[in-house]
């Protein structure tokens, strides 16, 4: 199925050309460096200033923070941030990073997306397609012999359609009676030699299952084909490349990452490390509202995958069950009545923090917001989304979490 919208080109990309275009236009009548990077900044500040006319950018930002400050008032603790056609509109810093050591958010707070960070594990492995690495029709089983269950292709863990138990329900008498923190790839074991063998709950590809499973064997296989730790794969081939300097994965061995970091609270204390908090893939990153910019920015400019990738991932392909909301890969849909993707997002919770970063390919905006203490007003962004439009919203009702 093809999608109907086009994916208008980022606004920072009009504002290189146009800047490139000043650049040598100078240099071929001899002007200095430093004088051409003063027209360029000009230039830039110039065209910041149309497209922020043309968005109406200010009686957004006014309506918008309406909107947070009734959140701030009933609990939100965390950062905003939403932009349009490459303009931020409005971002903001609420609350603790740490209530016990009175620290406090700000923009370079660095949150535990959970459930949002599938959607950097499924990029990661429509990277590896691109690159002849993994196939999406090959199985599990393909990559991992010992897995015992057949006939689940990587297409189907990507938009969970895998039927598979869960394995943080599975394996939880082991892990909280031997206190120990498992791997991806102990988890992959644990799969492969239980006895007897942990049942399915129904027939690959008969219905979507959203199943935190998928996305930690999906995390597992990277780190089979590439021979990487997830972490330093991720670092070196998501991150870097798309400019993501303050993002990282949980299990990453390095002090610098803890600068900003945030903890998690919920029902009003500090959330401890889970036995499960090492499994990554389907949770795992923390990032801050800034990166995330730059991490829509990477997708719709297509700086890690192409185009076509793109399109496959955000394409529904769940419709068993009537409704607006579908799933593609890696990434939750808002589908339209011809079954065609009208908005891009992923929600996320996890011991204490909680997620959503939402995007209108069309209208070119996202939303971005982050919590380190739960509070279900992270999912109700109707309003916001609204404002984005102008006041005029095809939406029917509010963003749930998982």
């Amino acid at each position: 199925m093809k999608l109907t919208r086009r994916f208008p080109l980022n606004s920072y990309c009009y504002i290189f050309l146009f800047c490139l275009s000043i650049g040598l236009f100078s240099c071929q009548n001899g002007t200095s460096t430093l004088g051409s990077s003063k027209v360029d900044s000009v230039a830039l500040k110039k065209e910041e200033a149309r497209i922020r006319k043309e968005i109406n950018a200010d009686k957004k930002s006014a309506l918008i923070d309406l909107i947070i400050q009734k959140k701030i008032a009933e609990g939100f603790n965390g950062n905003v941030l939403i932009a349009q056609k490459g303009v931020i509109i409005y971002q903001k810093s609420v609350g603790f990073a740490n209530f016990e050591d009175t620290v406090r958010n700000n923009l370079q707070s660095k949150f535990q997306l959970a459930s949002l960070s599938k959607t950097f594990t499924a990029v990661a492995i429509m990277k590896l397609a691109e690159e002849g690495k993994i196939g999406l029709d090959y199985t599990a089983k393909d990559y991992f012999p010992d897995f015992p269950y057949d006939g689940i292709t990587i297409r189907s863990l990507l938009c969970h359609r895998s039927g598979l138990p869960f394995y943080q329900y599975t394996f939880d008498k082991l892990v909280r009676n031997d206190k120990i923190y498992p791997t991806n790839q102990q988890m992959m074991n644990w799969f492969a030699t239980a006895q007897p063998t942990p049942p399915m709950f129904n027939q690959p590809d008969h219905y979507f299952g959203y199943n935190n499973t998928n996305f930690a064997i999906l995390a597992a296989l990277v780190e089979k084909t590439t021979g990487k730790d997830f972490d330093i794969y991720m670092r070196e081939n998501i991150f870097k490349p798309a400019g993501m300097k303050d993002s990282f994965i949980v299990t990453t061995k390095n002090d610098s990452i803890n600068i900003n970091r945030t903890i998690g609270y919920q029902f009003g204390r500090k959330v401890q490390k889970d036995y499960y908090d090492d499994i990554s893939g389907d949770k795992g990153v923390y990032s801050t509202v800034g990166d995330l910019l730059k991490w829509h920015a990477a997708l719709k400019n297509n700086i890690l995958i192409n185009k076509e990738s793109f399109r496959e991932m955000i394409t529904p392909r769940s419709f068993e069950f009537p409704g607006l909301r579908n799933y593609g890969y890696g990434f939750r849909l808002w589908v339209n009545n011809k079954q065609q993707t009208d908005y891009v997002y992923h929600t996320g919770w996890w011991k204490g923090y909680n997620t959503i970063m939402f995007f209108d390919p069309r209208e070119d905006f996202v939303i971005i917001l982050l919590s380190n203490r739960y509070n279900r007003t992270v999912y109700n962004i109707k309003q916001l989304i609204e404002i984005m439009h102008g006041g005029n919203s095809t939406m029917e009702e509010s963003i749930l979490d998982e």
